[in-house]
């Protein structure tokens, strides 16, 4: 099962780790700006994590706003973003 075929999930985008966007499910200039601007806020989070503790690293980039949930998995050589409607909280 896909995540695209999840629920709620609006678009998925792999970014390569020059913030390039490999494969995606949105049309191009969203995923473009979607893609560049992502990138950039994981780069700067993740060097964020690493300099409160030089051990420590990101895994996972969650945001929530009142329209969409984005949610970054980075990996070494690529990011996995995904966008879908937020779920009403309890």
């Amino acid at each position: 099962m896909s995540i695209q075929t999840h629920k709620g999930v609006i678009g998925t985008i792999v970014v390569n780790a020059e913030g390039i966007p490999i494969r995606t499910t949105l049309d191009n200039s969203t995923t473009v700006q979607y893609a560049g601007l992502l990138h950039q806020l994981t780069m700067k989070a993740r060097s964020t994590v690493r300099d409160i503790d030089p051990q420590n690293d990101l895994t996972f980039l969650r945001i929530r706003s009142k329209k969409h949930e984005i949610m970054v998995a980075p990996d070494k050589e690529y990011l996995l973003i995904v966008i879908q409607n937020p779920t009403p909280q309890a």
